[in-house]
């Protein structure tokens, strides 16, 4: 929307970004705002000496781009999001969900937790993680696999957690083994 106006967006709209290090000359952090619309973030990491001395070796000779090759094209990568709609989500899912993203709100540490948005990202990607694992349904371990590549990149810790040196990785752990797991009969 801009300026009161909703202008509708092409399908499949997706963005990737690559992050450089936050303190990296040219380099500020995004608002809260932004944070919150980019569904996940992964981190790479560095390759260790192996990979890295295969990617300097492949480098030297070739283009990356010349590996690329077309996975999946736009019809059916609409078709994946309308089979992922599909995915049945029961309302025990949906209520651990709200809780996961309710107790970082009340954490002491945390100084700006999860929004409803990030909440409607990690239930998406649970419904996208069973499809992946063959299931038209979630199930708890759906939610637990993106779970942090979900909510991570969204907090804002408080100060008395910088200064201890608590990671958002920390403070998550503790909620997730916090917030029960739904039992359903089998």
């Amino acid at each position: 929307t801009v300026d009161g106006v909703t202008h509708e967006l092409p399908k499949p709209f997706i963005v990737m970004a690559t992050q450089n290090p936050i303190g990296s000359v040219g380099t500020q952090e995004l608002p809260e705002s932004q944070l919150d619309r980019f569904m996940i973030k992964i981190s790479m990491g560095y390759p260790d000496l192996e990979s890295e001395t295969e990617i300097l070796k492949l480098k030297s000779n070739y283009s990356p781009l010349d590996f690329i090759s077309e996975v999946a094209d736009t019809e059916t990568l609409i078709s994946l999001q309308k089979v992922v709609e599909n995915i049945h989500v029961d309302d025990k899912i949906y209520t651990y969900i709200a809780k996961l993203a309710q107790a970082t709100r009340e954490h002491p540490m945390i100084k700006l937790g999860i929004s409803t948005r990030g909440a409607i990202a990690l239930m998406q990607i649970s419904k996208a993680t069973a499809l992946l694992k063959g299931r038209d349904y979630v199930i708890p371990d759906d939610v637990m696999y993106m779970y942090h590549d979900v909510f991570s990149h969204r907090l804002i810790l408080n100060s008395n957690a910088r200064i201890n040196n608590v990671s958002t990785v920390q403070i998550l752990d503790e909620i997730a083994s916090q917030v029960k797991h739904p039992e359903f009969d089998r």
